[in-house]
């Protein structure tokens, strides 16, 4: 039987999504940059986001037995491990403060780090879900 995961995790984990996700794209917002240069970092974002999800999925899919073709798992590493690449490249060579570069680091790895967990409780919760649905409680007639 799974354990549904805590309301406390729970909300610590969209939190933490808000807070990364809203403070990198209220710092793309209010920075002084060209257009096109916004819209790259809220592309890597966008794609560190779902690549993140897909490999936790693929690696949770794997755990649990349920079949992952090694394609897809390889992408879900590789896409992952690129956007983070692509990050790194970007504000390696953006005509930023250092403090701007650590920032969007920052954000762009809470972000990261809670999408995984964020998807984690919804598949822990929908399993427990479906758990309870499979066994009702016993209940004792006297």
């Amino acid at each position: 039987m799974t354990q549904k995961p805590s309301n406390a995790f729970i909300g610590a984990s969209w939190v933490a999504l808000l807070a990364g996700a809203v403070s990198y794209n209220v710092g793309l917002w209010n920075a002084d940059m060209y257009l096109n240069e916004k819209g790259y970092y809220f592309t890597v974002l966008m794609y560190g986001l779902f690549s993140a999800v897909s490999l936790q999925k693929a690696v949770r899919d794997d755990l649990e037995g349920i079949p992952v073709t090694n394609i897809y798992y390889g992408i879900s590493w590789f896409s992952t491990a690129l956007s983070i690449l692509l990050l790194i490249i970007g504000l390696w060579n953006a005509d930023l403060l250092r403090s701007e570069k650590g920032f969007y680091g920052m954000s762009f790895t809470l972000s990261l780090f809670a999408a995984v967990a964020v998807q984690k409780n919804i598949r822990d919760s929908l399993r427990a879900r479906k758990d309870e649905e499979k066994s009702p409680e016993e209940t004792t007639s006297l």
